[in-house]
């Protein structure tokens, strides 16, 4: 029985290695916190303008992100929305699902879970990770999630960056052995600037796949405190329920 278990446990590790190097691997840490309201709030204004034409956030309301990033709500209708939406609906976007899969071979994904799916790591590392390439049916790659069909949203701000293969030889496809990106032409931000960027849009992610987050952890204080008032309180009856005894 020890034996299967092992074997299965064995197998899964083998699956996980082998998904993650199908998608690159080595990510980058994007050191993101719940905790930095003024990051998300950036990440939410470069999310609605360079993301949200071709991605939605089903899951999560305006309103919400009003409320949960303190931001004034008349300001979260002048900037984030842009489809005639109101204030209290979901943010959709407005790419009918035909057109999306005609244009880019899959319609976009909609983005509310993604930070669950995948790890803000992951998000951070894909962001960073465009490349141009003529081979592709839009003009870009991407060396963490080869061959997606996503041009580079954020191209202005990063530059255009090229693939420059270690070994030398021309790697078409994504994470050939030892490719690494270099940066051909410069963008509006310096590479510093722009990983503030990609760090700023991981953060709004990360919240919107689960904003009661942002209230769990501000209790998470306060429950540990309750925990241990509660236990020095246990043990103190404790104590005086069996001093006769002992």
């Amino acid at each position: 029985m020890f034996a299967k278990l092992a074997g299965a446990a064995l197998a899964c590790l083998m699956t996980f290695a082998s998904a993650t190097a199908s998608e690159g691997g080595g990510l980058q840490s994007a050191g993101v916190s719940l905790n930095d309201v003024a990051s998300m709030q950036r990440g939410a204004k470069l999310f609605f303008n360079y993301c949200s034409g071709c991605h939605s956030l089903q899951y999560l309301r305006y309103s919400r992100i009003a409320e949960d990033l303190k931001l004034d709500p008349k300001d979260v209708e002048k900037s984030f929305v842009f489809t005639g939406a109101k204030i209290g609906d979901q943010a959709k976007n407005h790419m009918p699902h035909a057109g999306g899969t005609q244009w880019f071979g899959k319609a976009p994904p909609d983005l509310t879970l993604e930070a669950r799916s995948k790890g803000p790591d992951w998000i951070y590392t894909y962001l960073k990770s465009f490349y141009l390439d003529p081979s592709r049916p839009l003009g870009w790659n991407n060396t963490l999630f080869a061959n997606a069909s996503m041009p580079n949203p954020l191209w202005e701000l990063q530059g255009i960056q090229v693939l420059k293969p270690a070994s030398g030889e021309g790697a078409h496809g994504g994470h050939e052995g030892g490719a690494a990106l270099d940066l051909h032409t410069p963008g509006s931000q310096t590479p510093e600037q722009f990983d503030q960027t990609a760090r700023d849009i991981t953060a709004f992610l990360q919240y919107a796949a689960e904003p009661a987050a942002l209230q769990r952890e501000s209790m998470g204080v306060w429950v540990l405190l309750y925990l241990a008032l509660f236990t020095f309180i246990a043990y103190l009856l404790k104590h005086e329920f069996w001093k006769d005894v002992h």
